[in-house]
Formats: C-alpha cells, structure tokens, sequence
C-alpha cells in the first residue's frame, strides 16, 4: 500500500476515525497494531510471518535477559535471527551468484542452488517490503535494553505496534525503542494544531514525490535505461536529476510518514536536514537518512572501537561502517562501490575539515558545491544497473566535462539549483514562508499541482526496495 494512492486514502479515513475515538481507551494500541498489519499485509499477507518472528524473538529475548544473569546468549539470539532472515531474502541470491561466478573463474564447473529452493511450495522467494527497517528497528530494542538503555517493555502488543507502526514501517525513519515506545503509552494529546501540521507535512512530501520525484524518474529511468543511447550532457543531466529524485523521493516519504505520524499525536524523528547543504562529508551523513546514520554509529562503528584507538583505526571503522552501509542499501556490487567511494571520500577529508583553514577561510558555497558534485557523481555506482554501465555513464560524463562547450552552462544550471535551494532553508526566507497565507498558498497551489500535473500511475518509493 503506498501512501499516494486512492487505497491509502481509503484506508487512513477508515483508520484514523476509529483511532480518535479509541486514543483514550485501551483499545488504541491494538487498533494500530490491527491497522500496521493490514498496511503491511496488503502487499503479501504471508510476509507477515517475517515480521511476527522478528518481534516475537526479539520481546522474547530481552524478557530472557530480564531473568537471567547471562545476557550475551540471549542477545546472540536476536542479532542472528533478525540478520538471518535479513541475510537470507535480501542477500541469499547476492551470495549465490557471487559465490558461483567466482567458482566459475577459477574453472570449477559446479555452484549452490538458489536460496529459492528453500521457501514453502506457493510462496515467491522476493524480497520483502521494509525488511531493511523493521529488523534493524526490533534488533535495536534488544541491544539497547542488553547495554542498559531503557527498560523492557511489559506489553507485547504495544512492542508489537512499535516494530509494525504503519507510517514509517516500511521506508523509516528507523526509530528507537527509547524515542518511540514511551509515546505508545498513555493516551496522546491531538490538538487542530497536530492534525493541521501532520496533514500539511503529509502534502508536502506528497509534493515531493508525485509532482518532482516521479517527474524526474521519467527522464532518469529512460536514460539509466539505456545509457549507450546517450552522450555526456544527457548522462550528465540525468546523474544530476536522479540527485534529486532520490532526495525528493525518500524526503518525501519521510515527510508522508512524520506527518501520519504528527495526526496520530506521534512524533516520529526528522531523518533529513538539508542534506546538499552540507559543507563536508561528515556534515552529509550526519543530514542524510539520519536514524540509519546514527544506527550505524551506535550498533556499528562504536562498537568496532569508534575514534577510540588513534587515527588508523579510526579510519578503518569508519571505512568498514561505510561499507557495511553501501551493502545495506542493495545486494550488489555496484552499492559496495558506492559506499566504498564515501568511506574513501570520508578518510581523505575527515582531517581536512577538521583544520581552521577549511572552517574558515574557505568559502561555505565552495564547501556545499563541491560536497554535493561527490555525492552526485557517487550516486552513479547507487543508479547503474551494472558495473559496465557505471564506468560507460562516467566515462562520457568526463569526456564531455574535458571537450564540450555545453558544460559551462550546465554545471551553471547545478551551481544555481543548489543556490536555490540553500535560499529556501535562510532564516529570511523560511521565515516568510512560515506565515499563514503563504503556507495557506503553497498548500493550495501544491494540491492543484498534485491533482493536474503529476505523473500518472504512481511509482513506488526508491527505498522500498532496500
């Protein structure tokens, strides 16, 4: 069920009536629960499975580790079963093919089977919807709870509602148990003010995806589609666009998802913030996707020892978190490199931004331009189909960036793209925009566009397929 479809309307205006009339009884937990699980449900029902082991096990351990003296084995349960079932429908085939090529390059004739072999009679071997987050949602309860965090929750049904909570169940933002199961106690406050934020954050990001993410994809997917039809300045404006389009797309989810959450008196955690604002690569990560950065610091790098053991091996955890990442994202290659080329990038220039001449003599739109061309040419190996159409798409980019006299005026474009964008995050005009009739005027004229302009059909979100 996606959020800019007629079934989602259909769904909430059932949902949300009901939830204002129980939000004050104890039937309102269930009622969410009842609710997530339809949500989820609608795209495969026996996926449900997935999502009921991985609450089941995790409330389960830490009820273990409540009682008992030794916590480590019970965490130990958690951590596999929740990276197994991620493991095994998110990476099974990954590991096959790249297992069977290399047996095939050194002449062994024989492979593994497909992980497809295993699933029940009927059931597709796919990857689930949202698997990436809820697991690592669910495992972060136990960790926490094992290292002293918070307290374990007595009620497995409000457990149950916070791994499944339907706004940000299936593209985040990634919450914390400590953050997000307190608000599922007691009865919630809902005043016109929530309901009036909640439903002008949902358009927006409505806004986001169906006028300017899915417009973008038009152009983007023809040409990512067939990258050996096009030369540099089309390659170029495509890499450029999908930029874009992934903010746009995964932004306006995120902003869906708060929204959802701000009408149902929940205050789901902000997961971008300015993200080609940021004026190095660390200022990036600590903007972009910001509850699976910090996930990845809490549960990754700090545990590998953080900046804790000199500068070697602090570049070293901060590569292998980036790797780590870069696999999260997709089970390909193409998302190694990826994040291969921010864990390098983030190593060449850790000191570098650290040092007075960087913070403060050079220009800051020095800074956010040159921060932004790296992420966008990064996005290539994240775009590319394949590693041959990667370095195809950069090859000609590059080509044409050295002979074309048309770059000028498109890295004009992008100059001036970014411009644009950092002046509506000024405090000047921020404030302007923050008045009642400009907000009334913007939501009127985002609603018009939405409903006359947007691109038919409705594609789904990028990060569902993560």
């Amino acid at each position: 069920m996606l959020f800019h479809t007629w079934t989602f309307a259909l769904f909430f205006a059932v949902v949300y009536p009901v939830y204002l009339l129980v939000k004050n009884t104890r039937l309102r937990v269930p009622w969410l629960l009842a609710a997530s699980y339809v949500f989820y449900g609608w795209w495969n029902w026996r996926f449900l499975v997935l999502i009921l082991v991985s609450t089941t096990v995790d409330y389960l351990a830490v009820v273990a580790m409540s009682r008992s003296r030794r916590r480590a084995p019970w965490l130990a349960v958690s951590v596999v079963t929740n990276l197994g079932l991620l493991g095994f429908f998110k990476y099974g085939d990954f590991f096959v093919q790249s297992v069977n090529a290399a047996l095939a390059w050194v002449g062994v004739r024989y492979g593994l089977a497909s992980p497809a072999v295993l699933m029940p009679e009927g059931l597709p071997y796919l990857l689930p919807v949202g698997i990436s987050f809820f697991v690592f949602q669910s495992m972060s309860y136990t960790i926490d709870f094992y290292r002293g965090k918070i307290g374990r929750e007595p009620s497995f049904l409000r457990y149950a509602a916070f791994v499944s909570l339907f706004p940000q169940l299936v593209a985040g933002p990634i919450e914390r148990a400590g953050h997000l199961l307190p608000q599922l106690h007691g009865a919630p406050r809902i005043t016109g003010r929530d309901a009036a934020d909640g439903l002008s954050l949902f358009l927006v990001g409505l806004f986001k995806k169906v006028a300017l993410a899915d417009y973008l994809a038009l152009y983007v997917d023809r040409v990512y589609g067939a990258p050996a039809d096009y030369q540099g300045p089309a390659l170029a404006l495509a890499t450029f666009a999908f930029g874009w389009q992934i903010y746009f797309d995964f932004s306006g989810y995120t902003d869906m998802a708060r929204g959802i959450g701000r009408m149902l008196g929940l205050r789901l955690m902000l997961n971008f913030n300015a993200p080609y604002l940021a004026t190095g690569l660390g200022d990036f990560w600590n903007r972009w996707h910001i509850s699976l950065s910090t996930w990845f610091r809490d549960y990754v790098y700090i545990p590998l020892g953080g900046n804790r053991g000199g500068a070697g091996r602090t570049y070293l955890n901060m590569a292998l978190t980036m790797l780590i990442s870069g696999l999260w994202h997709g089970a390909s290659w193409t998302f190694v490199a990826w994040g291969a080329l921010h864990a390098l990038g983030r190593v060449a220039t850790r000191r570098l931004e650290r040092t007075p001449f960087y913070r403060d003599r050079v220009p800051t739109f020095v800074k956010r331009l040159w921060v932004f061309l790296f992420v966008t040419l990064a996005w290539v190996f994240f775009r590319a189909a394949s590693f041959s159409d990667a370095w195809l798409i950069l090859g000609r980019i590059f080509s044409f960036a050295v002979a074309d006299p048309a770059m000028p005026l498109l890295a004009l474009g992008m100059v001036l793209a970014v411009w644009l964008y950092q002046g509506l995050h000024e405090s000047r005009v921020r404030s302007v925009l923050a008045s009642a009739p400009v907000r009334i005027g913007l939501a009127v004229m985002m609603a018009l566009t939405v409903a006359l302009f947007a691109a038919a059909g409705g594609q789904a979100f990028i990060y569902f397929q993560f």
